[in-house]
């Protein structure tokens, strides 16, 4: 079963970002970080267990390629991601935000 999948509003201002900073970088590498996220997404919605658990109820998804991960967490009958960030950065920004 495939869910349904919600974005909250923060993690669509981190993808935004990321999109304008690979764009600015080189010109359709934007769209090639959307298509590799679209993917994680998918994967996710399809079968959120298989990604592992990093914090109480929240999954992790990795995208291909580009070095950010995609935090959500499970519900009935969507998935809700709650983050998007570089793998990088310090795991207690998203945690700030939750």
């Amino acid at each position: 079963m495939t869910r349904s999948i919600l974005i909250r509003s923060a993690a669509e201002a981190e993808i935004a970002g990321a999109i304008a900073w690979y764009e600015g970088c080189v010109p359709g590498l934007g769209a090639e970080f959307l298509l590799s996220l679209d993917a994680a997404i998918q994967a996710a919605a399809r079968q959120p267990q298989r990604f592992p658990v990093v914090h109480k109820i929240i999954h992790r998804a990795l995208t291909r390629r580009f070095p950010y991960a995609l935090l959500f967490v499970e519900e009935p009958t969507r998935i809700v991601v709650l983050a998007v960030f570089h793998a990088k950065r310090d795991p207690r920004h998203w945690q700030e935000q939750i």
